[in-house]
């Protein structure tokens, strides 16, 4: 896996008490848990971060890096990649108003009306 590619996340997403769920901007109050690994990745893909900062970053949350950080990543990332929740791209990427951040942190109503202009389809 190229490390120098720059990921970002497809799905509206939303953080509450440490905990990362897919949002509904049409029902801002229905959420789906992600698993742990997941959730931290989405909610880090912002575009502007590259997997290889990713790696660094998550390397840095441990006293003593576990022995298979890296394969678990990767793991994360190939299963995200493939539900086409999490993209790459070679250069940084700007993310639409309603990708940007978390629902909780949206106007909602400014979020939908963007969405429906970009033809933006959930993933």
């Amino acid at each position: 896996m190229d490390k120098s590619q720059f990921f970002y996340r497809t799905v509206v997403f939303t953080r509450k008490a440490g905990i990362v769920a897919l949002a509904d901007i049409n029902n801002p109050q229905e959420s789906t848990k992600l698993e742990e690994w997941f959730g931290i990745v989405i909610s880090l893909a912002d575009g502007k971060h590259t997997l290889g900062q990713l790696v660094d970053f998550m390397r840095q949350q441990y006293p003593q890096v576990p022995e298979r950080l890296d394969d678990t990543l990767d793991s994360v990332i190939d299963r995200l990649l493939e539900s086409k929740m999490l993209k790459l791209n070679d250069k940084a990427v700007e993310l639409p108003y309603y990708l940007a951040a978390p629902i909780e942190q949206l106007d909602i109503e400014k979020a939908q009306k963007l969405i429906e202009e970009d033809g933006y389809t959930v993933h």
